[in-house]
């Protein structure tokens, strides 16, 4: 289901709690409201009102969902000029150009640990949406 943006600075500055498998619809409304917007290529649970550590990023077309994500590692830093759909400002943050990441994907009912490591935008636009569930607002 498409959901709204958050803007609620309080609701957006908490730290997300564990996603689990019964969190499927929230993975769901995620990929169906970045697919209803066109200037968004990235989204956290929170940026739609559950504080759940989900985020759900748009590559090539296709969108993808990581449950708990976590950065293990960043090669590469470099200060990078960012907005966010839920604030209307852009700001300046430290970036990396490749990540690893931990997170768990839903396969079928169960999530399943993975790693990947993400390069260039589509590594900004995930440690932007790993910051949204720390609660930390760019």
């Amino acid at each position: 289901m498409i959901k709204e943006i958050v803007h609620d600075q309080i609701l957006l500055s908490q730290v997300a709690e564990p996603a689990t498998a019964e969190d499927a619809a929230v993975a769901q409304d995620l990929i169906d409201t970045i697919k209803s917007l066109d200037d968004c290529v990235c989204l956290a649970a929170n940026q739609i009102g559950v504080n759940k550590a989900i985020v759900a990023y748009e590559q090539k077309g296709h969108v993808f969902v990581l449950f708990n994500p976590k950065v293990l590692a960043g090669m590469k830093p470099f200060r990078a000029q960012e907005g966010c759909l839920s604030l209307e400002s852009v700001s300046s943050v430290k970036r990396f150009q490749t990540v690893r990441v931990s997170f768990q994907e839903l396969v079928g009912e169960q999530l399943v640990p993975r790693t990947r490591t993400f390069q260039d935008f589509t590594a900004q636009c995930v440690q932007h949406g790993i910051d949204h569930c720390a609660g930390k607002l760019v």
